[in-house]
């Protein structure tokens, strides 16, 4: 089969597409065919071997998925060959014409949605469901906001909100991104270039402040973001490219809160509602995954340096 190899760690060129050995599923294991391979910022980062957990060289890069279960190994009986299904995980690597995953990893596909739109479930709609909800601790009627609601996080995020019942902000840094935002359902939308944004939002909130930020750039703007919430809310850090000077009297001053987060700290009972949350919303159509931009899987590189370029627009997803 075909599949994407990453011999050392470096630059995107790095990535080569290759002929590898079929996998075998084991015990608790799946075979999936896979139609579309979801591509995110922190694979960018495992590929130049800049992230803290480093895989074994080489590897094919790549956790998020969708396609047809192929085969199953020994003990699995919650899901048959044939079946429609979204990875959210994978041992072999996703970036690949197949892939190996854990039964835990696999979830159910709704026929209303597409392939790529699947492959967009994994790491972005769990990143913002659990930033959302299991961490940022929302209630319907909260006033959250969403930074860089246009990527692949954002556009998730917003939909949950929405669909939970709460009053939605969201920034994005392009008249496109902003309109994308609109689309999802967010109540306003900010131009976070603009110079009086932050004044602009708190004015939107009647001059309380918002209840939770889920942050995806903290570097950028967790100094900011504090001294817009209200009193005992929290930002929620997602995303972040650096170190940031805070004043910590804007967090005493309001009982505020900022809560990290990294998906692969999720506990396994936690994830797994998690992800019968999303199928849930897939199911009943709340949820609709953003495509921005499909792609071969040959033009892997391209995708790492279009996951990190300014404007976010959706999700990238490969077609193998």
């Amino acid at each position: 089969m075909k599949a994407i190899r990453v011999e050392e760690f470096g630059e995107p060129g790095v990535m080569k597409l290759v002929e590898v050995p079929m996998p075998e599923p084991g015990r608790g294991q799946l075979l999936v065919k896979l139609h579309a391979a979801g591509v995110n910022p922190v694979e960018t980062y495992i590929r130049a071997g800049t992230y803290a957990r480093k895989p074994a060289l080489p590897f094919t890069p790549g956790n998020d998925g969708a396609g047809v279960v192929e085969k199953i190994g020994e003990g699995v009986s919650e899901f048959r060959p044939g079946d429609r299904v979204y990875l959210a995980g994978s041992s072999s690597g996703t970036y690949a014409e197949y892939a190996l995953s854990g039964v835990a990893q696999v979830h159910r596909l709704p026929e209303k949605a597409s392939f790529a739109q699947g492959a967009a479930m994994g790491t972005p709609y769990a990143t913002a469901y659990r930033g959302l909800v299991q961490r940022g601790g929302t209630q319907p009627n909260d006033i959250v906001l969403v930074h860089g609601a246009s990527g692949g996080v954002g556009t998730a995020a917003v939909q949950i909100a929405v669909a939970r019942g709460m009053h939605v902000l969201g920034t994005a840094g392009t008249e496109r991104g902003r309109e994308l935002v609109r689309e999802q359902g967010a109540h306003e939308v900010f131009d976070h270039h603009a110079t009086d944004y932050l004044a602009s939002i708190k004015k939107a909130t009647g001059g309380r402040g918002v209840d939770v930020i889920l942050e995806m750039l903290a570097n950028v703007n967790l100094g900011h973001d504090l001294t817009i919430l209200a009193p005992r809310g929290r930002v929620v850090v997602i995303g972040n490219r650096g170190r940031v000077e805070i004043d910590a009297r804007e967090t005493m001053s309001r009982d505020a809160d900022i809560r990290g987060m990294v998906l692969p700290n999720t506990p396994p009972d936690e994830l797994a509602s998690l992800h019968a949350a999303l199928v849930a919303g897939l199911d009943d159509g709340t949820l609709r995954p953003v495509v921005g931009k499909e792609l071969s899987l040959r033009e892997a590189p391209q995708a790492h340096r279009s996951v990190l370029e300014p404007g976010a627009f959706g999700k990238i997803v490969l077609l193998p």
